[in-house]
């Protein structure tokens, strides 16, 4: 990874296991191409931001009025020990 870029990182949760598959906002991600994966930590090789919206955005939403920002959002598929698919949707990202 090149130094001085912004960077983000997600830790996966204890029950995601091999294989799995990554998405960005929707979009599938290659490793090695679009992130990084180390041990249970995926790392990405641009800035990835939650919005977290406050109670003054809620209101001025209620009323019609928009205030977008940067909205990531990070799922996981994979297959649980029984078999069956899952989804972890909506990880954790933050700044490295």
């Amino acid at each position: 990874m090149r130094s001085g870029m912004p960077r983000s990182i997600v830790k996966l949760p204890a029950e995601v296991r091999e294989p799995y598959e990554v998405f960005v906002n929707g979009v599938p991600q290659r490793e090695g191409v679009d992130f990084q994966a180390k041990g249970r930590t995926l790392m990405f090789e641009r800035e990835l931001r939650k919005d977290r919206i406050s109670k003054r955005r809620w209101l001025l939403g209620a009323w019609g009025v928009g205030t977008y920002k940067q909205d990531d959002s990070i799922d996981v598929r994979y297959e649980a020990a029984d078999g069956s698919p899952r989804v972890a949707e909506a990880l954790e990202i933050e700044s490295a």
